[in-house]
């Protein structure tokens, strides 16, 4: 009787957590966003948490959890428990940021691959702000201030080797000039710090920049695309303009942490894409002028391993700035 009854529960107990993986989710998900209110990430995170709960069934609510450039949210992801309430957030800083430390000979407090990619929601090429009452209208004008005074323009970040740090640093480098850099705690702060005169130019994604430049608050230079962005055509790449390499995309995409089961990961990863196909999460990233940039998890985790080797590559080459 004993050997019947362990050979009848032994499956039993095996489907235990395949069970419970099926069930999932049973209570609320947190989507951990790097950074505070107003920037790229919180941009991406918010509607795409609205839509996932009515595909969930359970809510999804965003935490912002800033500083050092984003490490701290990361990090605190990828050591959450890996059973798919813990969510990220993330923008392309992923990498950098664990390179950074190697470079100032410190312990990294995360690495990329303590987390699983889902899938990306945005990527926009980063453009170069500064007030709309600044002396500068053209992007040669910037920099032929910048060569006149060195370390005399203070620029905002969300925070150092940030995207915004790292982006602002290759043009820089590329631009033979030295610019002050002042870090805050996300790109929110540091938007606001422009329009407060605090900083004089930013690094930043179009979807934070638009509304300030439509309400004439705000004036765009040049952007690090590849080609100039659909909301702002008139705006010229640095690339247009003679500064070859200087291409920097803020993307946005969700991960989990690693080792979180395949069917919960299977899971987000439909509900993700289900999400991004919502009329309302298209209809907000439109209207701040960063359209939708879907990437499923195989083809986002192909991209992730790309794009970081390129800003590994830059990093490297800008070395160590403050």
């Amino acid at each position: 009787m004993r050997r019947r009854d362990l050979a009848l529960t032994l499956p039993l107990l095996a489907l235990a957590p395949a069970s419970r993986a099926q069930a999932w989710p049973t209570r609320q998900i947190a989507m951990v966003v790097p950074f505070p209110p107003g920037g790229q990430a919180d941009l991406a995170a918010r509607p795409v948490a609205v839509a996932m709960e009515q595909v969930l069934g359970q809510s999804v609510v965003v935490q912002n959890r800033g500083g050092a450039g984003g490490a701290i949210g990361n990090a605190a992801v990828a050591r959450a428990a890996p059973d798919g309430y813990t969510l990220l957030m993330a923008l392309s800083s992923l990498a950098v940021l664990p390179e950074a430390d190697r470079l100032f000979g410190r312990t990294p407090q995360y690495e990329v691959d303590q987390l699983t990619p889902i899938g990306r929601v945005l990527a926009d090429p980063t453009m170069l702000a500064v007030r709309a009452d600044s002396p500068w209208t053209t992007l040669e004008e910037f920099v032929a201030a910048a060569k006149l005074a060195p370390g005399s323009i203070p620029y905002g970040s969300s925070g150092t080797y940030g995207t915004l740090h790292v982006a602002m640093e290759m043009f820089a480098h590329r631009a033979g000039i030295r610019l002050l850099h002042v870090p805050f705690q996300g790109a929110g702060p540091a938007l606001t710090a422009l329009l407060g005169g605090q900083v004089r130019a930013l690094a930043s994604a179009p979807g934070t920049l638009t509304q300030h430049v439509r309400e004439g608050r705000m004036r765009v230079l040049a952007c690090w695309g590849a080609e100039r962005v659909a909301a702002f055509p008139e705006v010229p790449t640095f690339i247009e303009r003679g500064f070859a390499g200087v291409e920097f995309s803020i993307w946005a995409g969700l991960f989990a942490p690693a080792g979180v089961p395949a069917p919960v990961r299977e899971r987000l990863r439909a509900a993700l894409a289900e999400a991004m196909r919502s009329p309302v999460a298209i209809r907000a990233f439109e209207t701040a002028g960063s359209p939708p940039a879907w990437l499923d998890a195989p083809d986002f985790a192909r991209f992730v391993a790309a794009d970081s080797a390129r800003l590994i590559t830059a990093v490297r080459a800008i070395g160590k700035v403050e």
